[in-house]
């Protein structure tokens, strides 16, 4: 490992070096990009090579080829990097039209499904320069509230791990700021020319075969809770691990599906996919923005923060 006296000779720029002759596996392309001489580049990498005591790039016909070592890092300073950049970027006035900051979003798969598209064609007319890192959001299991359920989730936001979460939540701790963005409802979906769809109701969607999406592989749910209370059961045939192969499944079975309704008016089209109102009254989740309070002083997440409310809000 190093120790205090090594990073303080260390210089940051090794380390761009490498990012890019693992972009470009050749010296001569890499030192273009990074307007430098091949032997300058070159010169770089032996003092990387000795700073982390691995030959990092092998030569080859056509360029070089990274070491098991190299592949081992290369995650790891592409997130060195991307933070050093973001922290150098909040010491300059946020400009959205000029600015290259890269934020990261999270959201469980049938959130981010909904307001992806809209926010990346608003980024592209208004911070066509940014960039956003979206990340797959799973609640806890069995854990008896909603705040349980997402508590991993507070704590990589305090991390700083990720810019902004957007959760189904009603209530964060105080200590982060909130901002709802829709609510969202639940229908019965199923592929087009479903018997189901010409003839629903409360007794034959129980005795149709269901899909559920948990992650964990769990079979019963809110949904079934809700069938519990007036005496009621369904045959779960399958479970998937997210909203998107929930379609394609779908798409190619008897099976039907309780599912977010703004998911499927946006998404299942593509697959063929019809929806039907629910027999049953089922659950209204709460969409939730959810960012450090100490997040909103930086100009740039404040303003992805309005930008994401403000998207949602117009693609209802």
């Amino acid at each position: 490992m190093l120790n205090q006296i090594d990073l303080s000779r260390t210089d940051l720029n090794l380390f761009v070096l490498f990012e890019v002759v693992m972009e470009e596996l050749h010296v001569g392309r890499a030192a273009v990009r990074l307007n430098l001489t091949a032997s300058a580049v070159s010169h770089g990498l032996k003092r990387l090579r000795a700073l982390l005591d691995d030959p990092l790039f092998l030569k080859t016909p056509r360029g070089v080829t990274p070491t098991q070592r190299a592949t081992e890092l290369a995650p790891a300073i592409a997130e060195l990097l991307a933070r050093t950049r973001s922290i150098v970027s909040t010491t300059a006035p946020f400009e959205p039209a000029t600015t290259t900051r890269r934020f990261s979003i999270a959201a469980p798969d049938g959130v981010s499904a909904v307001f992806l598209v809209p926010l990346m064609r608003e980024l592209a007319a208004t911070a066509p320069k940014i960039g956003v890192s979206f990340r797959q959001l799973l609640p806890r299991g069995d854990t008896g509230t909603p705040e349980l359920a997402w508590r991993d989730t507070f704590g990589a936001l305090d991390a700083r791990e990720m810019d902004i979460a957007v959760i189904p939540l009603r209530d964060a701790p105080g200590r982060f700021h909130t901002r709802t963005i829709f609510a969202e409802d639940f229908v019965i979906a199923m592929r087009k020319g479903h018997p189901y769809a010409r003839r629903p109701g409360l007794e034959r969607y129980c005795r149709m075969q269901h899909l559920v999406v948990s992650h964990a592989g769990d079979p019963h749910g809110a949904v079934d809770a809700i069938l519990a209370q007036k005496g009621l059961s369904r045959n779960v045939a399958v479970t998937v691990p997210n909203f998107l192969f929930a379609l394609a499944t779908l798409a190619e079975t008897d099976f039907i599906a309780a599912l977010p309704a703004r998911f499927v008016a946006m998404h299942g089209g593509r697959f063929g996919i019809v929806s039907v109102p629910s027999p049953i009254k089922l659950m209204t989740y709460q969409l939730t923005l959810v960012t450090p309070q100490v997040a909103m002083m930086d100009a740039g997440v404040a303003w992805m923060v309005e930008t994401i409310a403000r998207v949602a809000k117009e693609s209802g």
